[in-house]
């Protein structure tokens, strides 16, 4: 019969303890992370730096890493870009070994590496004055891998009772990070494909079919026009490219102005600018102004390599639209729907006749006529609407004063 297994006590008992037990109402690791290495220290690990790298999967970053200094009250968040791993600073480092199955990387820095390690990082840290230098994985569910490093600056590097300490500390450690990890790649997943504002109110519960509020709001729908010639007659992954960059033009502008994206369709979007901020239908103009410019700089840089120039229809209206969970009983969409959104889709449908890229509703172009010299286009019959509708066109440079 095997013998009970027993736990040695370790200098980094008490912050095992404040973090299996006094962490909960923390919401973020950067700040769990500083402060575990400064309880660390005043359990009596000589700790000077360390560093924590969590792989995120942000549609523009890979990873993130947070260092913590000695003196410091937070940590430093730097980014990595999906391109990381292919730059000197990510090869060879002790990183790179931990991804790469390693169980620990240990580096005694007042001596020559063993190992015949060269990397620029142990350089940088013997600049620094450090001593000794240890990464290992923090180890996630299904098989998610981190890095998480300490350093020292103590004359002969770590003692044998400051490892025990750091590596009973790991499990723990691993457990309270995965949890903020997950919750900030939840975050991020639904801000990617759904918006911040419908993403903040999906964490908050708002997961029930049918469930949805009133919100008055100035609607935009744009719409690539020939799209469907481009895409049948250039190669996949230039198509692929030239949606990126199209969206990326439109919808920087909008996400700066305030604006929420609701969906992509095909080769169109859909945003809103809710009325009550403050100014939302002139911002809704500003972010069309720079939309354009953005799109005249792509087409300058798609004729020079031989690329037609994309030609977009935007409708623009305002008004009451129902905003929240649509769908199937398994699949939803927290989108907007209403009579505004129709008639802003039939806007867009309507720039093509009339040969303009951005048509405003009479009801839209009424907020915000004193600061914009907009070009009245008549009345015109609009598909599902029993009236003809007064139209304004935004043209360039239709900023008052």
């Amino acid at each position: 019969m095997n013998a009970p297994h027993t736990y040695a006590p370790t200098l980094a008992d008490g912050v095992i303890d404040w973090l299996t037990n006094g962490t909960r109402d923390e919401r973020y690791i950067d700040n769990i992370f500083a402060q575990m290495c400064i309880r660390l220290q005043q359990a009596g690990i000589p700790l000077k730096r360390s560093t924590l790298h969590v792989m995120i999967h942000h549609p523009q970053w890979l990873g993130a890493r947070m260092m913590w200094s000695d003196g410091k009250r937070e940590a430093e968040i730097t980014l990595a870009d999906y391109d990381v791993r292919e730059r000197s600073e990510y090869i060879g480092s002790s990183a790179n070994e931990i991804h790469d199955g390693a169980d620990e990387v240990r580096e005694k820095l007042e001596q020559d590496s063993p190992l015949g390690r060269k990397h620029a990082l142990y350089d940088d840290m013997r600049s620094l004055g450090m001593t000794d230098y240890v990464a290992w994985p923090l180890l996630h569910t299904l098989g998610k891998r981190h890095v998480v490093t300490f350093a020292t600056d103590r004359p002969g590097g770590f003692e044998d009772v400051h490892i025990a300490g750091l590596k009973k500390l790991l499990p723990v450690l691993a457990l309270v990070s995965e949890i903020r990890i997950k919750n900030r790649l939840a975050r991020t997943l639904l801000e990617t494909y759904v918006g911040s504002h419908a993403g903040e109110l999906i964490l908050a519960g708002a997961t029930r079919r049918g469930t949805g509020t009133t919100v008055r709001a100035a609607i935009m729908i744009c719409d690539l026009r020939d799209f469907t010639k481009i895409s049948d007659n250039w190669p996949r992954d230039d198509v692929i490219d030239l949606l990126n960059d199209y969206f990326d033009a439109m919808s920087e502008p909008i996400a700066r102005h305030g604006g929420e994206i609701l969906k992509f369709i095909g080769d169109g979007l859909l945003a809103i600018f809710p009325l009550h901020q403050p100014n939302a239908c002139a911002n809704l103009l500003r972010a069309l102004a720079e939309a354009r410019e953005a799109m005249a700089a792509l087409n300058d840089r798609n004729s020079a390599t031989g690329r037609a120039p994309l030609n977009y229809g935007i409708g623009v209206h305002v008004g009451d639209v129902m905003y929240g969970n649509i769908g199937s009983a398994q699949r939803l969409d927290f989108t907007v729907i209403g009579p505004a959104v129709n008639m802003a889709s039939r806007l867009e449908a309507l720039t093509k006749t009339l040969g303009r890229n951005v048509l405003l509703s009479r009801d839209f172009a009424e907020l915000v006529e004193k600061e914009f010299a907009l070009e009245h286009v008549g009345r015109h019959e609009v598909r599902g609407f029993n009236a003809p509708i007064e139209l304004y066109a935004y043209p360039a440079r239709a900023i008052s004063g």
